[in-house]
């Protein structure tokens, strides 16, 4: 029954004069990097040890930044990295993620997260792809449960419409875009 109401409650947004007023049938939610940020900073850190050899934090929100053309999302991070007992290393990592709408959570991810590089003054290089591999693992684990943006069920009128019709997502320069599906 619920259902069947919320059916027709979009039926008749959708036939209604006010649905063309608001905006409703430009057919896309947008969303941008503030938002993502304002999300994240909701997250809780996140620390993962590999067999006491390496440990890798992640204790505040990564940047996320969607000013590339290839349709992917910017990933830049400070991680604090602890080898086998010795003071914490910082190392700034960066990386791509794409993104995919989640329908059950009604909530957008970054997906397939990849750490493109690692820098720190005061790790030895031949540690590299060890510290990269660690960040690539921590990342994917921290974006895996961390939303990036949440469709609000009380949110504006395309939203509440999003979450019943939402045909795709998009990473653009600036933005991230969710096309409805017409009907």
């Amino acid at each position: 029954m619920h259902i069947t109401r919320t059916l027709l409650f979009i039926a008749t947004l959708l036939i209604s004069p006010l649905a063309a007023n608001a905006g409703l049938f430009e057919r896309e939610v947008v969303f941008s990097e503030a938002d993502i940020a304002s999300a994240l900073a909701k997250a809780k850190p996140l620390q993962l040890s590999y067999g006491g050899l390496i440990s890798v934090a992640l204790k505040e929100p990564p940047q996320i930044l969607l000013d590339g053309t290839d349709g992917r999302a910017r990933i830049a991070t400070g991680l604090d990295v602890e080898l086998q007992g010795q003071k914490p290393i910082r190392v700034e990592a960066s990386g791509r993620a794409g993104i995919r709408y989640d329908d059950q959570s009604k909530s957008f991810y970054l997906e397939n997260p990849v750490v493109d590089s690692v820098s720190a003054p005061a790790l030895r290089k031949e540690a590299n792809p060890a510290i990269r591999e660690a960040a690539s693992q921590l990342i994917t684990s921290y974006f895996r449960t961390k939303p990036v943006y949440v469709l609000r069920e009380n949110g504006n009128l395309q939203e509440i419409t999003a979450r019943w019709l939402l045909k795709s997502v998009r990473i653009e320069p600036g933005r991230v875009v969710a096309v409805l599906s017409t009907i």
